[in-house]
Order: C-alpha cells, then structure tokens, then sequence
C-alpha cells in the first residue's frame, strides 16, 4: 500500500509539477520510500531533483517558471532546510512566482508511531510555529495533518499559488503523517481551480483610454513582462500606434524588444521630466521620487494583478487610476478601446512619432559607441554586454536564447530582440539568484542557450560549488559569466551616494566593499568538470566566448568565464 508521501507527489504529478526540486534531511525518508514503491509500481510522480543547496534549489524553481509558465514544488530539510531556503522564497515572492514551497517538520511523537523521534536534532529543530519562518512572504500555509487532507490540500496549495497575483505557498509535512499509509480515499478529489483573472471595469478603461488619446507628452513604464512572454504583442502595438516611448526602468525580465521604434532604453529622463501621462505597467517602483518624478499635474495609470502592490508595507506612488488584471490583457484593451480614435489623430500622431523615435534612435546609437569604447584592460560591463549580445545572436543553433542577470549586464547595450530574452533578479535583492534560475530554465529547455551573468559578489552568494555540482549531475550546460571588478560595488555606490565628499569615498579602499583577493573561480566550475577562462583584456572576449559557447554546444559542458571589468 503507498504511503502519504507518495500520494502527495502522485498528486503534484497529476496537477502539472514536473520537478521536486529537493535538498535531503531525516525527516525525507518517507518521501524517499514513495518515490522508490511509486517507481516500481508505476505510478507518475514529478522527477525529484537533487539540488545540493536550499537557495538553488529554490532559485531553479524559480527559472524554470519563468520560461515556462508553470509553478514547480520545492523540498527541504526542516527548519534549517527552509531558513536557508528564505531568501529565495523572498525572491519569488516578489517576483509574483507561484509555487509550493515544502519542508519537513521534525517528527512531533517521541514514541509508538512509524517516523517518530529517532535522532537528537528531532527535538534541537523543533519549532513552536516554523511556518512563521516564512509566513510574510507566502499567500498561504498549512500543516499537513492526515492523509484524508492530501489531495485537497494539494488542490487548494496550488490553486491559491496561481491565482492572481500569484506567489509562493508553504506546506509543512511531518514525517509521521507522510509515513501512515493512504488508501486511497480522501476529502477531494475534484480538483480546485485557480480563480479566473480579475478584469477592469470597462468604464475605467474606457477612462483610460480618452486620458491616454488626450496626452501629448504620454510615457510607458514597463519594469516586469508576462512570464513566457506570453501575449505581449499588445504593448509594441499601442507603443507604435500611439507613438508612446516606453521605458523599462530597471526591468525584471523584458516586456519589449529593445529594438522597437518606441523602445526609449532604461533610464527614464529626459521622458518622465517632460510627460504628462504616464502609464505604469506592473512596476513596484516606475521611479525613485527622491531622484526623480514627474510633474505635479501629470496624470497616472496604475496597471497589473495589484497595481497597487498590497504586500509593500510603504509605496507612495499616485494613481490617477488603478487598473487591476493581467498586464497584457489590460494594455490589449486598452488598445481596443482607443482604435476608433486613430483615425482622427494621424497627423499629430505622424508628427510625434518621427520626433520620439528620431530621439530614441540618437539615444540607442549613443549608448552603442559608448560601448563599444570600454574594450579596455579592464574591460566595461558595457563592453561585456554587447559582446555577450552579439555571441548569442551569431550562435546558429541558439535558437531563443535567455539571459538571466544579476547586479552584472547592461541591457542598454544589448540587442534583446524579443520579450522574454533577459531575465534580472527580484527587486527584493536576495543575491545568488541569477546561476541556479539559469539552471532552471535550462532544464525546462535543454536544446535552448542559457546564459548567468552575476558580479563576483553576487556568484559568491549563488554557492557556486552546489550550483557547478548540480549542473554536472543534471546534465545542464549553462554558460556563467563572472562580472568580476572586485569590490560589492552595490553597497560603494549606495555610499557614495549619500556620502559623495565623506570619507569613505577619499579613502584609498572604502570599508566593507573589497572582496580582494577573488577566487579562482574558473578552478570551481573545473572541480565539477567544467570549462572555464580567465578574460583580463576586452579585445579577448569575442573569442573566449565563442570558445565558451562551443564547449556547451559540442560537448555539453558547462562553461564559465571570469572577466575582468572595471569598478563603475
């Protein structure tokens, strides 16, 4: 007879999980016994992947539903296995990424049950409330009591998680109940559906759309595409249409091929100084009011599953109108609702359009020279940007790439050709994200080029030693490039800004920002049987990538390169 873990993970299966993302303790033995009885009876259950370090084995989860769409389960150890899984589970909260979130839960019984206490650290990690470990950062938590509740547990875990604004749940599981035997029955087995998008009211779309027609200086400001990509046709519409520059203030993962016409680049003057409307697209922060806002009387639209980001205790942006849907389905009707007013605005709309897009094309033309400059010893992160760029897109059996960064790339100069070509880290800030996300979507797609670009510090974060180990044991090449200037150049930055003349910025090494000496990074990626390159000179990049990416492709190996660039 199977136990409840097995049950639970035939349920996952059947509900679409693919992978358990797993990181092992004691308390996963009855997990592990239903994965091997479910195996030789035959029964689908999700491919439990081993991942040798909590905040990869979130992050991969967390790659993975970014290309594809569909949430993933995580598995650790206890208390200890989910205070190191935190931080990811930040990033994903963030980031509005559905998945189950699991942990053990040191056995609750010092006797007379199968799983009850065995070990010393069964009664050293008992916690009086774990779920509070992680309960400001999921939608919903629960205890897994009895093997009745799995399968509607299970439904209402994942249902909650993709319902809009979606984000992590957490399931904590007690090795006794997962070790009872499960006959079959349970409370449910109907299943439970997410809830079905919210939608505008057509009278505040309508709204919307004659303030819109009515602006002449309007202004988008995208920072997070769909995941997937998916349906954001509409944006590069309405952009075009309505000749509306649209900026992608430190953008999540791209909404728009930064090729377009509209496309107005990353920073956001001189467009948000001079616009009377703004168009705000799923953006926690369109700008930093103590650096920039726009003027007083500037209209604002407020777009996304919660425009209003109801999770930030403190977000002081103004709303005209607060529209509430999926993105691209609001900016498609908002689209709709002003077709019948093109017509009659041709002439002033041809006018504005040859202006903004003349602007927009000295602009991209500008950032281009600028990084094509930096090919020095040192090199710039610009210059490693574009040639990173230019390597993907001559690579003839790349295919889509995607580029997932940290503290690193600058997608300014950059040719993203598509949404969904670059991914960046949450702006929750939890490091160590960009190489295991990587892994992640490599694994949903192992013919697709995926490329890690991290600053040294950041790579640092990733625990580099589980992310290579993982790589080479699930067969997944992703090619790492270490931005390596050694400092934390965030946290100098962050100083210097506030502290332009004070002494830590006259100091010859300011405290708390060296990270000399830098690892040998290229000898970690080789104790996993990985290529690896030292690159000090920018003439030596095209070629050292070239030779990264022929590594991947013809003997499927991971490949890194350690590039020297300098402190910006």
């Amino acid at each position: 007879m199977a136990n409840v873990a097995e049950a639970l993970l035939s349920r996952l299966h059947a509900a679409g999980i693919d992978y358990l993302f797993a990181n092992g303790g004691t308390d996963f033995a009855p997990l592990i016994e239903g994965l091997a009885q479910g195996s030789a009876s035959g029964v689908a259950l999700p491919e439990a992947l081993v991942v040798s370090h909590e905040t990869a084995a979130v992050a991969m989860a967390h790659g993975y539903t970014l290309v594809t769409g569909r949430p993933q389960a995580v598995m650790v150890h206890v208390n200890v296995g989910l205070a190191n899984a935190v931080m990811g589970l930040i990033n994903a909260a963030t980031d509005n990424i559905p998945m189950l979130m699991c942990s053990g839960r040191t056995p609750v019984t010092e006797q007379g049950h199968l799983g009850s206490r065995s070990l010393p650290i069964h009664w050293g990690q008992e916690m009086r409330d774990q779920g509070a470990m992680v309960r400001e950062f999921v939608k919903w938590d629960y205890e897994l009591r009895a093997a009745s509740q799995v399968e509607s547990v299970v439904d209402r875990a994942l249902a909650i998680a993709t319902s809009a604004p979606s984000g992590p749940v957490y399931l904590s599981l007690p090795r006794e109940v997962l070790a009872e035997e499960f006959d079959g029955t349970s409370a449910s087995s109907a299943g439970m559906a997410p809830a079905s998008p919210v939608r505008p009211d057509p009278a505040a779309i309508a709204q919307a759309a004659a303030l819109l027609a009515g602006a002449e200086r309007p202004l988008i400001i995208a920072q997070r595409g769909n995941p997937q990509a998916r349906n954001f046709e509409p944006l590069a519409g309405l952009a075009q249409d309505w000749a509306i520059p649209v900026v992608e203030f430190w953008p999540v993962r791209n909404a728009l091929a930064n090729d377009h016409p509209l496309h107005a680049g990353y920073a956001l003057e001189p467009w948000l100084s001079q616009a009377d409307l703004v168009l705000v697209l799923d953006a926690l922060v369109p700008w930093i009011p103590q650096q920039q806002a726009p003027p007083a009387d500037c209209r604002v639209i407020q777009v996304g599953p919660d425009p209003l980001f109801s999770r930030t205790p403190l977000r002081g942006f103004p709303a005209d109108l607060s529209l509430a849907g999926e993105t691209a389905g609001v900016v498609a009707a908002l689209a709709e609702t002003l077709r019948p007013r093109l017509a009659d605005k041709q002439g002033e709309l041809a006018k504005r359009r040859a202006d903004v897009t003349a602007r927009i094309a000295e602009a991209r033309a500008n950032r281009l020279a600028r990084a094509q400059r930096g090919d020095g010893a040192p090199m710039s992160p610009q210059w490693v940007s574009h040639c990173l760029s230019q390597a993907i897109g001559a690579d003839a059996n790349g295919g889509e790439a995607a580029v997932f960064s940290e503290l690193a790339c600058d997608p300014a100069a950059m040719r993203l050709d598509r949404p969904g070509a670059y991914f960046s880290h949450a702006l929750s800030g939890g490091l160590g994200w960009a190489v295991p996300a990587a892994l992640g979507a490599q694994l949903a797609d192992r013919e697709r080029l995926v490329v890690a670009c991290a600053g040294d510090g950041s790579h640092i974060f990733a625990n580099p030693v589980a992310c290579h180990q993982t790589a080479e044991a699930a067969g997944l090449p992703i090619l790492t490039i270490v931005f390596n200037n050694g400092v934390w150049n965030a946290v100098r930055r962050a100083t210097l800004a506030m502290y332009p003349n004070g002494a830590a910025a006259r100091s010859n090494e300011m405290p708390v920002t060296s990270l000399a000496p830098s690892p040998d990074f290229v000898r970690i990626v080789e104790a996993s049987r990985g290529w690896g390159e030292r690159v000090e000179r920018g003439a030596d990049l095209p070629g050292a990538l070239q030779r990264a990416i022929e590594v991947i492709r013809k003997e499927r190996r991971q490949a890194l390169l350690d590039v020297s660039v300098v402190v910006t």
